[in-house]
Formats: structure tokens, sequence, C-alpha cells
């Protein structure tokens, strides 16, 4: 039987998190990769099975994978973007909020992805020119994008490429920010699923996510369901000043893209000194 690629992005990111699921709550053996990070042997484990789904039904594409690095040309038209375990912090302190990404790049453009939640037992996903689905139990139905629970998550994992003209720690801080959401800080790309899928009104980082393992696919579901997604100042995604603003409507992204933006011209009007504290002219003499 052969599978289409939004199926193919689906099986494989199940065998995944049945290795999630599978070694949950169990020793897990760490490996460092740079201060503060590392992955466990869960990590790695999904990704091979993982990629083993991904080989065997395509063998011609390449793959850029979060523990493995990139393998095959690299200049394919074809890039499977893997992140076998987006939590992984979560997943060693034995709290399940994990998830599984895997993502198609053809091209410029991601053209399939799931994301699976191992222990919701859910996988959201999204190809072939359909609306973006949530599969459980078989079943699939279509995401729905919803602002009515007013809940933002805001990631505040290191680094912070526009600091200190932005930081996501300063949404926090804001009044009208405080006054209009309730801020969450998930710790996985899960919640970029869920404000496609309506349970959570929007997501927002920085960073450069071109190319992102992480949120390829989140990304990717997000658009396909008709949410507004656009980098921090409202550009295009992966332009300009590069992160994320992901809505469900348009109203939404608008009173998150104004809290984003007092932060901007805030450290703009802190750097500009008033007419009292300009330097005069030097004297030459």
């Amino acid at each position: 039987m052969i599978l289409t690629d939004p199926e193919l992005a689906v099986v494989a990111a199940e065998a995944g998190a049945a290795v999630v699921r599978a070694r949950f709550g169990g020793p897990l053996e760490r490996f460092d990769k740079s201060p503060g990070d590392f992955a466990t042997a869960a990590d790695l484990e999904s990704e091979r099975a993982v990629l083993d789904v991904l080989r065997r039904a395509r063998p011609h594409d390449a793959v850029l994978g979060e523990e493995s690095g990139h393998t095959g040309s690299r200049s394919a038209d074809r890039t499977w973007l893997v992140d076998p375990l987006c939590g992984t912090l979560n997943y060693a302190a034995r709290t399940p909020l994990v998830a599984v990404n895997v993502a198609l790049r053809t091209g410029p453009e991601v053209t399939a992805a799931a994301v699976a939640d191992p222990f919701a037992g859910e996988v959201f996903w999204f190809g072939d020119g359909r609306a973006a689905q949530i599969r459980r139990d078989g079943v699939d139905e279509p995401l729905a994008p919803s602002a009515s629970s007013r809940l933002v998550d805001v990631n505040l994992d290191p680094p912070f490429p526009n600091a200190p003209a932005f930081r996501a720690t300063g949404m926090l801080a804001d009044a009208e920010f405080a006054a209009r959401f309730g801020p969450r800080v998930l710790s996985t790309t899960l919640a970029v699923a869920w404000v496609a899928a309506g349970r959570r009104a929007a997501y927002v980082t920085d960073g450069d996510l071109r190319d992102s393992v992480h949120f390829a696919g989140g990304i990717a579901l997000c658009q396909a369901a008709g949410c507004v997604v656009t980098g921090l100042r409202g550009q295009p995604p992966h332009t300009g000043v590069g992160g994320l603003i992901v809505a469900a409507d348009a109203e939404t992204h608008a009173a998150l893209l104004a809290v984003v933006d007092r932060q901007f011209r805030g450290r703009r009007s802190e750097r500009r000194p008033g007419p009292e504290r300009r330097r005069r002219p030097a004297t030459r003499w």
C-alpha cells in the first residue's frame, strides 16, 4: 500500500508517539547537547522509529532530524523535518505534555505535516489540499480555531534574538495583555497545534523558525486551519525580525501585535534622549 504524504506523516508521527508513551516514567539515560539542553534515550529511540517509517516509504527524500541532523541530498526538493520529542524537559520531569512533530517541506513550502500528542492519543495533520484535521481513534474532524478561551501561550525559553527590544517575558507584565488574555507557558509546540484546534487563542514566540523541526508542522497546520500567522512585527513568517504570532482570528492577532509593538517602541523611546538630555555639539577650539 502506497501512502500519500500526509498519511505517511501521520504514520511516522504515531510511530514516534508509541515510543514516547512506552518509555514514559521509566529510567532514561540523558545525553548532553549544550549547556542546559539534553536529549534522552526516548528522544533518540523515537527519532529512529520516525525515520524508519520515512526511509522505507520515501528512500530518496532528505531528512532533517532534531537528534541525527541532516541526511540525504541538501539540494533535494523534498525534506522531512522531524522533532521526535518536543518537550524533553517536561518528559524527563514526568510531565505528559509533549509532541512528536513531522513535516514535509517541498521546495519552499510545507506540504504535509502531523503533530502527535502521545498521551491524548490525538494527531493534528494536514496535506493534499484538505482542511487541517484532528484524528482521534481513527476518525478525522476539521480543526476549528477559536479565540473564545482567551488563553495565549507564550514561549519563554531562550534565546531571545530580538532582546532587548523585545522579550516574551515582557508580555506578561503588559497591563493590557493581562487584562485581555490569560497567559500560559506550555513549553512544547503542542500549543501551536492547540491554536488550530481552538484550545488556545494564540501563541507567541521569538526566534528564527525557518526550517525549524519544532515549529514547521505547527505553523503549517495553523495556516491550513485559517489562523492568522505572522512574524513578531506582523510581517510574513520567516522574514524581518523573525519570531511568530499565531492567532485564532484577526482581532486577537491585532491585539497581540499591539502588545509586541509597545515593547519595540518602548525600547526606541528609551534610547532616544529627550530635549533636555541631548548632547550639545562639541565645541571646537
